[in-house]
């Protein structure tokens, strides 16, 4: 019995980080900081997801001709739940 416990608690975190990378509010510009365009944020498994991924899931919420630029990374947990904790910010910079 406590096998059966331990498989499917172990069943239940594995399939829980294989949650994809997702778009959610981004976090806004700090006082004093310039506002250099739209923003979006990625919220991540930081032991599952790649950073190319997230950029991808960045590049992917930007608008056509723009580039996704890192910005800053929370885990503040009021817009990405526990199991995907990290708050990727992205700006979205015109092509150079």
């Amino acid at each position: 019995m406590k096998i059966a416990h331990a498989a499917a608690a172990l069943a239940l975190l594995v399939g829980c980080s294989a949650l994809e990378p997702y778009p959610v509010q981004p976090r806004a510009a700090r006082t004093g900081e310039v506002d250099a365009g739209p923003r979006v944020a990625i919220c991540y498994d930081t032991l599952v997801s790649s950073l190319d991924e997230v950029e991808r899931a960045a590049q992917g919420e930007c608008a056509p001709e723009t580039v996704a630029t890192y910005s800053s990374t929370d885990w503040y947990l009021q817009y990405c739940p526990l199991l995907l904790p990290a708050r990727s910010t992205f700006i979205c910079a015109p092509k150079k």
